[in-house]
């Protein structure tokens, strides 16, 4: 396949089940047992990462924080952790999705492809759109307002690019986390919420004008 796959995680069994698997697919797998040496291998440059939350000397959350803005990948964590609210902070930090553990290598690899499949996508586009103060361009997965740019985590912009490729069309927050994280995303609607809620309000810093309608009950619509 031609991909590169970064492992990070200190448990050296799960480390080398999970190379040998990816490397029978001819994925290039490379690995880090603490979020330190995550960092620095991060530097290679791979098209996805898989990273354990629960890790010594640097946790996940604060891996993904120090080299979310030196990535584009996507990040997908690996857990233990089955709160709500460990979901919603993994995937505040930059993440792109999360995997409980145990899981299915099937269903793993299935995440990965359809992460790596959605960037082979985006990276295609070379369409931009403009609208009052907005604009945005679907090639360098960028948002202006006024001529500033928001800084938009990587779901944050998923969500405006998929709402307003969309104008006018009413998603329910299940539907809108599936098409921007790749999978069912049920129980999930807290985490759309929060980041349409700092969407917003990165947008007000430069403009009145409201570019995402709550629709009540159903959702919400990027307003023509």
């Amino acid at each position: 396949m031609g991909y590169t796959i970064l492992i990070a995680d200190d448990d050296p069994e799960l480390v080398q089940m999970l190379k040998t698997f990816f490397e029978l697919r001819k994925y290039t797998v490379i690995t880090a047992r603490d979020g330190a040496q995550t960092v620095k291998m991060s530097e290679q440059d791979p098209d996805i990462i898989l990273l354990d939350i629960n890790m010594p000397r640097v946790d996940g959350l604060e891996v993904c924080r120090r080299i979310r803005d030196k990535v584009s990948c996507p990040i997908l964590f690996l857990t233990a952790r089955v709160e709500e609210q460990d979901r919603v902070n993994g995937l505040m930090s930059g993440g792109d999705d999360y995997i409980l553990k145990p899981f299915s290598l099937k269903e793993l690899e299935a995440r990965i492809i359809a992460h790596l499949k959605r960037e082979e996508r985006r990276r295609g586009k070379s369409e931009y759109r403009f609208q009052g103060d907005l604009s945005i361009d679907y090639t360098a997965k960028t948002v202006q307002v006024g001529g500033k740019e928001l800084e938009l985590t990587r779901l944050e912009y998923g969500i405006v690019e998929f709402l307003s490729m969309n104008p006018g069309l009413v998603f329910d927050k299940e539907r809108i986390y599936e098409k921007v994280c790749g999978y069912d995303g049920e129980g999930d609607s807290r985490v759309i919420t929060e980041l349409v809620r700092r969407i917003r309000k990165k947008m007000k810093e430069y403009t009145e004008t409201e570019y995402i309608e709550t629709v009540w009950g159903m959702g919400y619509r990027w307003i023509k």
